[in-house]
């Protein structure tokens, strides 16, 4: 017996949910950046790939992270910018400024412990993960705290919407 095709999604779903969430980060940026900056405790992780098309900084800072970056906006950033596409920040690498420029489909994870509240995306040009992630995983070079119990961080992945 021939086994059906899967459906193609012409539609591009996928792209579709990701760039909708990917508004919620420009969003709490533009919050950010307002004359009132961050209310409360919130601050964010924001972790991008540097090597994506469009990211633009000192070469002697994202030279350092070959892969990925994150970046922590809280008490010490200026310049605060965010665009339709992508954001500007200037941040101190080494005691200096240095100003990043990062287009919002380089970020992977975004993620503001204050609340537990995270993103997760797909890297740009990847294919689709297999299996659904359920919380926001840890590296520890990234210093994101560890969720733990029932105050583990609030991911929102578009995984589990997928059909196997």
């Amino acid at each position: 017996m021939a086994q059906d095709k899967p459906p193609q999604d012409l539609m591009q779903y996928e792209s579709m949910a990701q760039d909708a969430l990917r508004g919620v980060v420009k969003a709490a940026l533009r919050r950010a950046a307002s004359p009132g900056g961050l209310p409360g405790d919130h601050h964010f992780y924001i972790t991008f790939k540097t090597q994506a098309p469009g990211v633009s900084g000192p070469p002697e800072v994202l030279s350092k992270y070959p892969d990925e970056m994150t970046i922590i906006l809280q008490h010490q950033y200026w310049d605060l910018a965010p665009g339709e596409t992508f954001f500007t920040v200037t941040l101190k690498f080494g005691g200096q400024p240095k100003r990043l420029s990062i287009p919002y489909t380089a970020v992977v994870r975004f993620f503001d412990p204050s609340v537990q509240f995270g993103l997760q995306f797909e890297p740009p040009g990847a294919e689709p993960a297999p299996t659904p992630v359920a919380a926001v995983t840890q590296d520890p070079a990234h210093h994101e705290p560890e969720p733990v119990g029932e105050t583990a961080a609030k991911v929102v992945s578009l995984d589990q919407f997928r059909k196997k």
